[in-house]
């Protein structure tokens, strides 16, 4: 492999980093926010005039891009007196024969996002919360389709973050209480409210950290909807954040609660059923380990769980037939409604965070 260093505009990742975590905000106010960019080398009118082109954060970012986003009138209401949300950097890698910027597929998305964790992590330490932000990320922007991981050094005032971009990965450095107003605002329960999910660790850089309410799927239809976003990008985000993770879905069926599936997810995602052969699984898209055979890593014996599917990596998962496979499996084993499916609490522990996934509409037990 080659050897790999995420820079913007030259300027190490990590060295960035550093810089930013110590940088005086201002409060984010217009003073505040071109003295940062001026501490940075950067000239005030040509970043300024970045922010005046993209202030919803849609605009496709070249590397070596630092643009500002300011406050509109749909974010007025989660800031005091700032008057700017965020200032991004986008990063781009170097190599000995560096070429064009990295096309979005996913597999190289997600390659170049881990790399950007593990230097990161070589220089800040543990993240204070990591997570996806679905379909919808902060102050509903758009996000990248091969999937929306990030990573958050939480601070009082301000926040540093690494996240997905539409051509690789974004150092953002925001407010912290803007953020997580907007978020915290998102607890209402209406369905699809928040998506992706988000995990946080105990610590001091987490106190006071509010998270919001989930939401919950009303109907099959729409439980298919979130376990098709959900698988479509979960291999490309966990294989980006280094997550490996067996979470276990539960059925309340005829007065007890089984675990009806297992969904393995690292760089690959894998699925099993523990249904019995009286509702014919294999006519919903199950198959057996000779079907799927690395399957076998996760569960060696062929007969615990029989039905098995072998998703694939990064950017290969067809998440709206999986979905389908789903729903369909629980409903023909007798699980009424959605309320009757339940994520097992153990894999929402993924040390040392507790992460809650949002987009499923689903409780845990």
């Amino acid at each position: 492999m080659m050897d790999r260093h995420l820079t913007h505009a030259g300027e190490p990742l990590a060295e960035l980093a550093l810089r930013l975590r110590a940088a005086e905000t201002g409060g984010w106010t217009e003073d505040g926010a071109r003295a940062l960019v001026e501490s940075l080398g950067r000239r005030w009118d040509e970043v300024r005039d970045q922010a005046s082109t993209s202030g919803d954060g849609t605009r496709d970012a070249e590397a070596g891009d630092l643009r500002l986003r300011p406050v509109g009138p749909a974010e007025e209401r989660y800031v005091e007196k700032e008057a700017y949300l965020e200032l991004v950097a986008s990063l781009t890698t170097t190599t000995p024969h560096a070429g064009p910027a990295p096309a979005p597929d996913p597999v190289r998305q997600a390659e170049i996002f881990r790399a950007a964790k593990d230097e990161l992590f070589d220089e800040l330490g543990e993240p204070s919360a990591i997570g996806s932000y679905g379909s919808m990320g902060p102050y509903f922007a758009p996000t990248p389709a091969w999937g929306a991981p990030f990573l958050r050094w939480r601070g009082k005032r301000d926040t540093l973050e690494l996240r997905a971009g539409s051509r690789g990965p974004e150092l953002v450095l925001a407010p912290t209480a803007p953020g997580e107003n907007w978020l915290w605002s998102l607890g209402h329960g209406e369905e699809h409210a928040i998506s992706g999910y988000f995990g946080s660790r105990p610590g001091p850089a987490n106190a006071g950290l509010s998270l919001p309410g989930r939401w919950s799927a009303r109907s099959w239809e729409t439980l298919t909807d979130a376990l098709a976003a959900f698988f479509t990008t979960l291999p490309a985000e966990f294989a980006a954040l280094g997550i490996a993770r067996v979470i276990p879905v539960y059925g309340r069926v005829g007065g007890s609660a089984p675990i009806l599936f297992d969904i393995d997810a690292d760089d690959r995602l894998m699925l099993a059923s523990y249904a019995e052969r009286d509702i014919d699984p294999a006519s919903f898209g199950w198959g057996t380990v000779a079907e799927h055979p690395k399957s076998r890593d996760t569960w060696q014996n062929e007969y615990d769980p029989e039905w098995r599917f072998d998703a694939g990596g990064p950017g290969e998962p067809r998440g709206r037939a999986l979905a389908e496979m789903v729903v369909a499996t629980a409903r023909a084993e007798g699980v009424a409604s959605p309320d009757d499916l339940l994520i097992g609490g153990e894999g929402e522990d993924i040390r040392p965070y507790a992460v809650r996934y949002y987009g499923l509409g689903l409780a845990t037990v």
